[in-house]
């Protein structure tokens, strides 16, 4: 059972007027709110080269590739140590076609032969791309998988001979080198900043120009956004100021999976401090990031939203920023999205912009937010409704006395009241933290009595009645607070009281049962 100064803890995590101010917003720290998680299947950290269309790239004889599909691994190691360019290659194929499997392909076993120095070494064959291009491949399918089979491709230098042919004429050769790339920064923090430590962005940025095919600027804009990824520790800042301005303009193409790409790394590179938020919002794609919002591709909508939750949960500048580049005005239908995860991160984004000003507040209103605020609390997945309950709080602790009152206009008691049944204490300890915000609010207007009376109406005094009762001895005391300030009527006293005492004799004799 949590205690007051847990409880304290967890509101200080919240700007609220009142609370602790050196916390002003929620931040993406560690509380358990799975919004704030980036699923894998949302963006994919490794991709594994199974595709083969051999007339997409210059390839030897048909009947060569055959030979060399039926070479077992003895005679690829035997193969792979000749001098003879032919037969290197037709050892290497037979290495890729093992490793291009579509499920199951022998990566440990490939390792264990000790032939990955080899293929690296085939990088710098510049006489022979078609060797090259072989073992690009390899150490792609080999980087798609653990991290301990991605640091065997480290451990053989394979980053520096990659690194290289970023500059190959040929562009498949290019275009492979990139995704084996892509799947090294995507296995963490160390690898994405070996690889930014070889110089990989300046070679990665001079790709992304109009000329470049589309189905090339996919991976290049995926191992960008596996750049930008991860924090303990964050991207370098001077990296990520190298590759703003090639993001932002990624942001602008017409291909969904770049944009869902672009998305993501802008999401990441905002999931910081506010000083690493600023850099971001100084590139200038705050605008474009809300009509990515309002897109029909929930591959866009997802991470654009969550790059816009993130900045707002900054500086109350940074939050004005995203207010002028027209986030208010998307995030009403994405509150009514059809998908509960979109609406659970708009509310949450939603919650913070409520944790603002006063002024902020107030555009908040103007911008018809109340409603479909409420619908969500009322009827959404409970997920969401949390996030609503939330930024509802941040509403009655961070307004005025006229915007509490136009939230309880829009009709959001009756379903906060109706939330009190759920079973989730810490959400019950919000919520009887904003009803009793909204009556401070009453006792200053005189209208105390009216508010009573409107919580008896919607059943909500029988709700926080029953919490007495509950296991989370903080709901309690809260709730006994609510009903001795605002509702302690003699005649109810004594109905406590008689439930209290009812409640003794029956652990009493549950005690008693369990003596005997």
């Amino acid at each position: 059972m949590p205690t007051t100064n847990e409880q304290d803890e967890r509101m200080k995590k919240f700007k609220n007027k009142g609370k602790d101010f050196a916390e002003m917003r929620r931040q993406r720290i560690e509380v358990g709110v799975e919004l704030r998680k980036a699923k894998k299947d949302e963006q994919i950290l490794k991709r594994r080269n199974i595709c083969f269309n051999p007339e997409d790239h210059e390839f030897p004889e048909k009947d060569q590739k055959n030979e060399a599909s039926q070479l077992s691994l003895e005679e690829i190691v035997e193969v792979i140590q000749s001098e003879e360019p032919h037969l290197q290659l037709k050892a290497a194929q037979a290495v890729r076609k093992m490793l291009s499997k579509q499920k199951n392909p022998p990566i440990n076993q490939v390792i264990e032969t000790g032939i990955i120095p080899k293929i690296v070494d085939f990088l710098y064959h510049h006489d022979s791309p078609n060797l090259q291009f072989e073992a690009a491949w390899v150490l792609t399918n080999i980087a798609s998988g653990t991290s301990d089979q991605t640091r065997v491709v480290v451990e053989a230098n394979g980053i520096q001979g990659l690194v290289v042919l970023l500059s190959s004429p040929h562009i498949h050769i290019c275009e492979q080198a990139v995704w084996a790339l892509g799947n090294i920064a995507g296995d963490g923090p160390m690898y994405r900043d070996t690889l930014i430590n070889f110089n990989v962005i300046p070679p990665l940025l001079s790709l992304v120009v109009p000329t470049t095919p589309v189905e090339f600027l996919r991976n290049i804009t995926w191992t960008l956004s596996n750049l930008c990824r991860n924090k303990n520790p964050y991207p370098p800042l001077g990296a990520v100021k190298e590759m703003l301005p090639a993001l932002s303009s990624l942001l602008e193409h017409e291909d969904k999976d770049i944009l869902s790409d672009a998305c993501w790394a802008m999401s990441y590179l905002t999931d910081g401090s506010n000083d690493r938020i600023q850099v971001v919002v100084e590139a200038g794609f705050l605008p474009q990031l809300v009509k990515l919002m309002n897109n029909s591709e929930l591959s866009i909508v997802t991470p654009a939203l969550r790059a816009m939750g993130n900045i707002v949960t900054g500086t109350d500048l940074q939050t004005e920023m995203a207010i002028d580049a027209g986030v208010l005005s998307v995030l009403p239908q994405l509150l009514r999205h059809h998908k509960s995860t979109v609406q659970k991160e708009a509310a949450w984004t939603l919650s913070n912009i409520a944790a603002g000003p006063c002024s902020q507040i107030q555009q908040l209103i103007t911008c018809g937010l109340l409603p479909p605020l409420v619908e969500l609390l009322d009827k959404g997945e409970f997920k969401a409704q949390k996030e609503a309950v939330w930024a509802i709080a941040n509403f009655t602790t961070g307004g005025n006395l006229e915007q509490v009152v136009e939230m309880v206009r829009a009709g959001v008691l009756k379903p906060l009241l109706n939330l009190l049944t759920i079973k989730d204490g810490k959400t019950i300890l919000v919520i009887l933290d904003s009803i009793s915000t909204i009556f401070l609010s009453a006792e200053k207007l005189g209208e105390t009595e009216k508010l009573c009376l409107l919580v008896e109406e919607l059943d909500g005094l029988e709700k926080i009645e029953r919490l007495q009762t509950h296991e989370n001895n903080l709901v309690y005391r809260a709730a006994l607070r609510l009903i001795d300030k605002y509702f302690s009527t003699e005649e109810q006293a004594k109905i406590t009281f008689g439930e209290t005492m009812l409640i003794f004799e029956k652990l009493l004799l549950f005690d008693s049962d369990c003596a005997t």
